[in-house]
């Protein structure tokens, strides 16, 4: 290197790598000296500088300690309790899950598959996710349940692939409340 600023680091990177290597220089270097893609001129470089690594030691004992921050990998089952729906409105699906065609099973936090979203800045969408079975039969009891709703039949959009049926409109409270009736 002809810039002295960055000659010191390149000796450190130049010792570092021959002690990583373990290639030990048995006198000192007082030409030029090259290295692929590094070449030093008119560089003095030690052997005798003691590595300032610090040492690592592994402690088990406080392991217990950084245990309780790691997130588990898996949600654990809720609590039993004396009677349902519960304060926050949560109800546990039914033991024997009901005998129809299809389930909508709950999502990993015990909840019931119901989203709402915006697309388009003002299309209102409602989505059931996590269908299994005969998707077809869920969407014609939809249709069923919509129309004593509200009248009319909410355009209804089923994905087979992602296994989801998508409404337009809102009605996330109605749909949850009617597949927690169902058992689901």
């Amino acid at each position: 290197y002809n810039n002295k600023m960055a000659a010191p680091r390149s000796i450190g990177v130049l010792m570092r790598f021959l002690r990583l290597n373990r290639f030990f220089l048995s006198s000192p270097i007082n030409k030029s000296f090259a290295v692929p893609s590094l070449r030093l001129q008119n560089c003095t470089v030690s052997t005798n500088v003691k590595p300032e690594y610090p040492v690592v030691i592994e402690s088990t004992d406080e392991f217990k300690f950084v245990e309780r921050l790691i997130p588990p990998t898996r949600i654990p089952e809720p609590p039993n309790h004396d009677k349902y729906p519960t304060p926050s409105g949560w109800k546990p699906p039914q033991d024997p899950l009901p005998d129809l065609p299809y389930q909508v099973r709950r999502s990993r936090m015990h909840n019931i598959p119901v989203y709402t979203d915006i697309t388009h800045a003002s299309r209102k969408i409602t989505i059931i996710r996590k269908i299994e079975g005969d998707i077809w039969a869920l969407e014609k009891e939809l249709e069923q349940y919509l129309k004593q709703i509200t009248e009319t039949v909410p355009p209804i959009q089923v994905n087979e692939v992602s296994m989801s049926i998508l409404i337009k409109g809102h009605f996330d409270k109605e749909l949850k409340s009617w597949l927690l009736d169902k058992g689901f």
